[in-house]
């Protein structure tokens, strides 16, 4: 029986966790809520709950010899991935798993132009998330080296599915940049990132790194077009990017002001992937279920 360990079991990692029990593995949840720590156990999943933020709250585990996933995202502020870093040194005290998988970001990434990157292309980004997701890499690396652990890294685009499309921005009105100037955004859907996480633990080598995506990348306005389209909802209002500076919150802006286009031929070829909804439509559909 494979023994697998998600860490940080939320939206997708529930999704992973599903599929490996439906394949037999004996499958174990840590997450931040004891409300999530309930849902899991009412499906039979052995979970506990703990603070990343506290490295003497994360509970010691047996992960000797398991695939283990990390899905917990970085805190906010700083250049450092505080969480990453409490957990691998509460997994130095025990026997290492044989596997690990973090979920990165294509924030990593220095191309916000517009232009194509692949695993190989530099990885110096401006903003202080896309430096945090690369600090967690590094120390999964440098863990993976010290302990003789094959690390993968997956670098996810934008998720959506089910209970994950825009509806709080379509209730407040939010505008979006308009459509001549919005470069290229991508996206995954929830379900075929967790059919990803699956094949990366079988089928990845040590050192592997995948961009993840549908392949089909399109600017966040149209985006949003087509769940408000989907949604039967008003189109929300557009406006250029001077004026986006001034009405859309950090967070947003930094969203629409990073353009690139994400090549996922290596996750297609190497992972053996096929992807149900590589078509934006068609996945918009599927979540509204």
């Amino acid at each position: 029986m494979k023994k697998v360990f998600i860490i940080g079991c939320g939206y997708v990692g529930t999704r992973v966790a599903r599929i490996w029990k439906g394949l037999g593995a004996d499958v174990t949840c840590l997450v931040r809520s004891a409300e999530h720590q309930a849902v899991l156990e009412s499906e039979g999943f052995v979970s506990m709950s703990c603070s990343f933020d506290d490295l003497t709250s994360i509970p010691s585990l047996d992960v000797a010899g398991s695939i283990l996933y990390y899905f917990v995202p970085p805190p906010g502020g700083g250049t450092a991935d505080s969480r990453a870093r409490h957990f691998c040194n509460a997994l130095s005290g025990s026997s290492p798993p044989a596997m690990i998988v973090y979920m990165s970001a294509t924030s990593v990434y220095s191309e916000k132009h517009g232009g194509i990157v692949t695993e190989t292309s530099d990885t110096v980004p401006a903003a202080a998330m896309g430096k945090r997701r690369l600090d967690a890499e590094a120390v999964f690396r440098e863990y993976g080296a010290v302990n003789n652990v094959p690390v993968i890294i997956l670098r996810v685009s934008g998720i959506y599915g089910p209970g994950r499309l825009p509806l709080m921005q379509f209730s407040q009105g939010q505008p979006l940049l308009r459509e001549d100037e919005a470069g290229p955004s991508n996206r995954i859907h929830a379900d075929d990132l967790a059919l990803v996480c699956l094949a990366a633990a079988e089928k990845a080598q040590d050192g592997d790194i995948f961009n993840v995506s549908d392949g089909h990348p399109s600017s966040m306005t149209v985006y949003f077009n087509a769940c408000a389209d989907a949604l039967h909802l008003p189109r929300q209002p557009q406006v250029t990017m001077e004026e986006a500076r001034q009405v859309m919150s950090p967070l947003m802006f930094s969203y629409v002001g990073e353009a690139r286009i994400v090549d996922n031929s290596r996750m297609l070829s190497r992972l053996g992937i096929t992807l149900r909804y590589s078509d934006l439509t068609v996945g918009i559909d599927a979540s509204l279920g």
